[in-house]
């Protein structure tokens, strides 16, 4: 029988390839796992760049323990490489936390490009993330939502870990405990607080996505235009806008801006004063529909709305505009 598990089809690679070296083996078999560490790390911190980082640190980690004549057969890859990847995630989110201290305004997760849309009107082919495509590829797009990822951002740090791995997963609790070293009673208590805290902040609920997309080129091309009537007739009457600069780029101040008339005001002022030297591209980011605005051919500014469940009204507004996290996109 034909072993078509992610490292036995990497063994068959290897093989059909005329290599025995078990390092070329070990480098596939991290390879055919990466795109679900790259999603699991990406939910847990909601940066690309630490996300390469902590994949760098595994793989460094896979690479030394397979690389030993001394250590004993890795018999289940994944396990190990989730184990390692979300422990050093865990790490690292520490030491992001405290960065995000520090930040200039609200803090919104990088955004992470997901796939391509055609343009105005129809959906496009899916893309590409970061080292993988197909089934793996839509299963992290649903998952990575700019406003589940905000409201993740309220979680500590095991909370979120828990969260990732068994709401967005499927880990079992006992798996999660065996991957933190933490009790299964313990794991569960975290997985409570944890899904009630989201599930207070973000009911269960996804628009449909050609419906996100008309709204999204409609409020586009009124921010754009500076229409303000276009604007207060898509959004809601409690309508936020988070809008992240990093103190390096044009936001909307130093926290959320709250209610439609406000919010409908500053995006025409805004939005009239840069029309003419921006060109609005749509693309697939965070899961979702979002327009990429460019600027002499340069990301300037990432943006996404999140509509109110059975309307087609704009309920949040996450607007991107730092330039250290526009940079990997295209």
């Amino acid at each position: 029988m034909s072993d078509t598990s992610p490292p036995g089809r990497a063994r068959e690679a290897a093989g059909a390839a005329g290599a025995d070296d078990p390092a070329e083996i070990a480098t596939q078999v991290f390879v055919d796992h990466r795109e679900l560490l790259f999603s699991m790390v990406y939910n847990m911190l909601g940066t690309v760049a630490d996300t390469e980082d902590v994949l760098q640190e595994t793989w460094l980690a896979w690479a030394a323990r397979t690389g030993s004549p001394h250590a004993e057969p890795v018999e289940i890859p994944r396990a190990y490489l989730v184990r390692i990847a979300v422990n050093k995630a865990l790490a690292r989110q520490a030491a992001v936390s405290r960065l995000r201290e520090t930040y200039v305004g609200p803090w919104l997760p990088e955004p992470l490009a997901t796939g391509l849309v055609a343009g105005p009107g129809g959906a496009g082919p899916g893309g590409e993330g970061p080292g993988g495509d197909g089934a793996e590829v839509v299963e992290r797009a649903e998952s990575v939502s700019m406003a589940l990822m905000v409201v993740l951002e309220s979680l500590t740090s095991l909370e979120r870990a828990v969260f990732v791995l068994h709401e967005v997963f499927g880990y079992a609790h006992t798996e999660t405990a065996g991957i933190l070293g933490r009790s299964p009673a313990a794991v569960r208590q975290l997985a409570h607080r944890a899904r009630e805290h989201v599930q207070a902040r973000r009911p269960r609920y996804r628009a449909d996505p050609r419906v996100q997309q008309q709204v999204t080129e409609r409020f586009a091309a009124a921010v754009h235009g500076g229409d303000l009537e276009a604007l207060l007739r898509l959004l809601a009457p409690d309508v936020t806008l988070w809008a992240d600069g990093g103190g390096k780029a044009p936001a909307a101040g130093l926290g959320p801006v709250h209610g439609r008339e406000r919010i409908g005001r500053l995006l025409a002022v805004r939005g009239s004063r840069i029309s003419g030297h921006l060109d609005i591209r749509y693309r697939q980011v965070n899961g979702g529909p979002s327009a990429v605005l460019f600027h002499q051919g340069s990301p300037f500014a990432v943006l996404v709305v999140d509509l109110e469940p059975d309307t087609s009204l704009v309920r949040d507004i996450y607007f991107v505009t730092n330039p250290d996290k526009l940079s990997h996109l295209d």
